[in-house]
């Protein structure tokens, strides 16, 4: 099946792996949109969505199951949002109005090409192979540079809408965004300063972030939040703020403009914009898994290849591709699923910080901390391969 797939013809391979991307990132946006109602009911005290069911299906045993865990009420929000009247406001700039959520959607799908998010064990060299749509050694760089420009699209919707508050929360976007992509670039430079030795060829390869979290020895199979917790922290901070989530959205801060950058917006428009956010989400904690936590591999001093290795010693079947490539793209899932609801948590416990306040945290707080960080990293790696 494999051998059929990769001797399809270039674009077709290339369209029918956008298709994926997008056949599996839609759902998984509207699925966090729920399971961020459920989150929040949980920490509070209460049910959350658990009452909307279909009628004619009420009958079938079991169904309360999925009737509690508001399922329901995701099929009904992705109906309505596709289903109600497209509604724009006479004053707005249509031609940028409508494009803006296509621009806050492009980028966030984009990105998800870079990202590595499995492997499979290849029988015929034995090793273990990269799961990823481009595997291309600037991964990180490419990364970076798709994901900032979904920024354009928040300064776009503010200025279309031609309102005030629309317009406030699209310059805040602005302001924060790059307030707080210096502090989580420089966060990350540590880490390939630390996985490229002096000499070699230099890499931007996420793939070589992970295998290199894989390595024997104490240092070698150490993931990278033990070894450089602070610039794992940075860039944890820096990735709330990136994604606008709270206490870091300023661009949509309900309580001073009303909705901000998408006050105007409604039905498919708007869900483009949360589309986008949770997909950034997504994108943003698989890349903390990759550089910090260490990608598919279970636990650290634990390489994946060493888990089948024990478990193809029970049963040769855990070394197939497809069985190895389900058990690794489960593990990586499941460490995404807990970065994921980390986000949610915060939300529903942190309070928004002030507009003044995430400046001052960006500007005065992270951004002299990564400088220490790095100016630390660099002068103990230099000390390290002299010695």
């Amino acid at each position: 099946m494999m051998e059929f797939y990769f001797e399809l013809p270039l674009w077709l391979r290339l369209t029918v792996q956008g298709l994926a991307v997008i056949a599996v990132l839609f759902p998984l946006a509207g699925a966090c949109s729920m399971a961020e109602r459920k989150v929040s009911a949980w920490i509070q005290g209460r049910p959350g969505p658990s009452r909307a069911i279909v009628p004619w299906l009420a009958w079938i045993p079991g169904i309360s199951l999925l009737q509690k865990l508001g399922v329901f009420h995701f099929t009904a929000d992705g109906g309505k949002m596709f289903l109600k009247e497209d509604v724009a406001p006479g004053s707005v700039n249509k031609f940028y109005y409508y494009l803006a959520p296509l621009i806050a959607v492009v980028p966030a799908l984009c990105t998800v090409t870079f990202v590595p998010f499995g492997a499979y064990w290849d029988a015929a060299t034995e090793t273990m192979k990269p799961l990823v749509l481009a595997n291309v050694d600037v991964s990180m760089l490419a990364v970076f540079a798709v994901a900032s420009l979904g920024v354009y699209s928040l300064i776009l919707a503010g200025w279309a809408s031609n309102s005030k508050y629309p317009f406030l929360g699209g310059v805040r976007a602005s302001a924060q965004l790059i307030s707080y992509e210096l502090s989580m670039t420089l966060s990350v430079l540590p880490v390939f300063l630390w996985v490229n030795a002096p000499g070699g060829e230099g890499s931007l390869s996420l793939i070589h972030v992970v295998n290199t979290q894989a390595q024997p020895g104490l240092w070698g199979g150490m993931w990278y939040v033990f070894l450089m917790p602070l610039s794992a922290f940075i860039f944890l901070v820096a990735l709330f703020a990136e994604t606008n989530r709270q206490p870091f959205d300023m661009p949509e801060s309900e309580a001073d403009l009303v909705g901000g950058f998408h006050t105007e917006y409604g039905e498919l428009k708007w869900g483009l914009f949360f589309v986008a956010e949770y997909a950034h989400m997504f994108v943003g904690s698989a890349i903390f898994m990759i550089l910090f936590c260490g990608g598919w591999h279970p636990f650290p001093w634990l390489p994946l290849d060493t888990l089948l290795g024990w478990l193809g010693g029970i049963a040769p079947i855990f070394l197939n591709p497809v069985v190895s490539g389900v058990i690794a793209v489960g593990i990586f899932l499941a460490k995404l699923i807990f970065s994921i609801f980390v986000f949610m948590w915060v939300r529903w416990t942190l309070p928004r910080f002030r507009y003044d306040q995430v400046m001052k945290l960006g500007w005065q707080k992270l951004l002299p901390l990564s400088i220490g960080n790095l100016i630390f990293y660099a002068v103990a790696i230099a000390i390290i391969e002299r010695s």
